[in-house]
């Protein structure tokens, strides 16, 4: 018996029509071939034919055997003229688009692989696979980057959900300031921003003649001057205000006034007080755990187990992903697990020395922050040590850091006097 679906075959006849049957047409319809068997062959032939039966490839077997082709529809046609002359009809092959869509719809599995494999290649072209930058010079790629996300221009972001070309690029060109024209193109699966700065004037150094002067109270340690005259020494103490490297060189009529530069470092007296509570709240884990499991695809994320509350009053996510990669290229699609850790916070009472040595190590850290990167502890003094009050240790020290200590001030121009004539420079104090 021959399996096809009817309404599939009626489908193809309608597109078709009733013209002359073409070996195309017959591909796409469906024929079969078959042998009929009977005393009356020659009969049943006579009558295909006068009914107008589309049948080729006539070819006699035996006396009582006549192999020929039929199309699908007229195969259904056969049984009242089989009654007629007694014959019987054996089905030897069968051809055609419609036992082909038989064979695919029976095979689940390989019609589902050709459906995820459409569907996967649809996903990958429907996602922003690169994000390029090009023409900018003063601007960080990385700042045009982030404006683009905060536009929704990204990697693994959908492209249906970019905004317009033009529209894009008005809100970049207005979230980056300094640029006098900006272009977003999408190319396929890559998006490329094209970036013109504004003409800025070359900026030039401040060139108002200074001097560099002592910003603290120090004993100078080291003195580089570049430019200007050096007035102080290393081993020197010095007030605050001092000059350190003078502005104005040579003497008399002769003298003129310079950028002073230069690298000054000195012994600073910093005092510090610190105080830290004996009793410190910090967080545990229980050891307790529960672990969620999501399909990602792209920035959504499906979850497939973990469900349900999560059980703990207080607790830390931490999120591990993977990605599948395809040679060097990342596909938006991959896996995450986040394991939810059960914590609590807890009281732990501290040693009294065990607080001093932490407020010490706190005071040393204020006090490298207030002096600068470049600043050295040379020593310390603890002027109040393991004072208790209140539940918490109070601690006064006394540092001695090395830093640069130079200041730019600038220096007074001369101004003429009431006789027309011009004063000298001056420090202004």
């Amino acid at each position: 018996m021959i399996r096809v679906n009817r309404h599939l075959y009626a489908i193809a006849i309608e597109m078709e029509g009733s013209a002359v049957k073409t070996a195309h047409f017959r591909k796409w319809a469906g024929f079969v071939k078959i042998d009929v068997r009977g005393e009356q062959a020659e009969r049943l032939l006579n009558a295909l034919i006068a009914h107008r039966f589309d049948v080729w490839d006539i070819r006699r077997l035996d006396p009582k055997t006549v192999r020929m082709c039929v199309i699908v529809r007229d195969f259904f046609r056969l049984r009242p003229l089989l009654r007629e002359t007694n014959c019987r009809v054996h089905v030897v092959a069968r051809y055609g688009f419609p036992f082909f869509l038989n064979k695919l719809v029976r095979r689940k599995m390989f019609l589902a692989g050709i459906f995820c494999f459409v569907a996967v290649l649809f996903a990958l072209s429907s996602v922003v696979w690169r994000v390029d930058v090009k023409g900018n010079e003063r601007i960080a790629t990385s700042d045009i980057l982030q404006a683009a996300r905060e536009e929704g221009v990204y990697r693994f972001q959908w492209k249906y959900r970019l905004k317009e070309s033009d529209d894009l690029a008005r809100r970049l060109q207005i979230r980056l300031p300094g640029t006098a024209w900006v272009g977003v193109h999408i190319e396929g699966t890559r998006v490329l921003i094209e970036v013109v700065e504004t003409t800025r004037p070359d900026e030039r150094e401040l060139m108002s003649p200074r001097h560099l002067i002592a910003a603290k109270d120090a004993m100078i340690t080291q003195i580089f001057a570049e430019t200007g005259k050096p007035v102080v020494s290393p081993n020197m103490n010095v007030k605050k205000g001092d000059v350190l490297i003078s502005g104005l060189i040579g003497e008399g009529d002769s003298q003129q006034a310079v950028v002073a530069k230069g690298v000054v470092r000195g012994i600073v007296w910093e005092e510090a007080e610190v105080e830290i509570p004996l009793t410190l709240r910090r967080k545990v884990y229980t050891g307790e755990t529960k672990t969620r499991s999501y399909l990602v695809i792209g920035n959504r994320g499906v979850q497939l187990t973990g469900y349900g509350k999560i059980p703990f009053a207080q607790y830390e996510i931490r999120p591990e992903r993977s990605a599948l990669q395809w040679r060097d290229r990342v596909l938006p699609l991959g896996w995450l697990k986040e394991t939810v850790m059960e914590a609590r916070l807890e009281e732990v009472a501290l040693d009294p020395a065990e607080a001093e040595r932490i407020a010490l190590e706190q005071a040393r850290a204020e006090v490298i922050v207030q002096a600068g990167p470049d600043a050295v502890l040379k020593g310390e003094k603890i002027l109040l040590q393991g004072k208790t009050d209140s539940g918490k240790v109070y601690m006064k020290v006394l540092f001695e850091v090395e830093q640069n200590i130079a200041a730019e001030q600038p220096i007074v121009p001369p101004t003429p006097d009431a006789g027309g004539t011009a004063t000298s420079y001056a420090q202004k104090e």
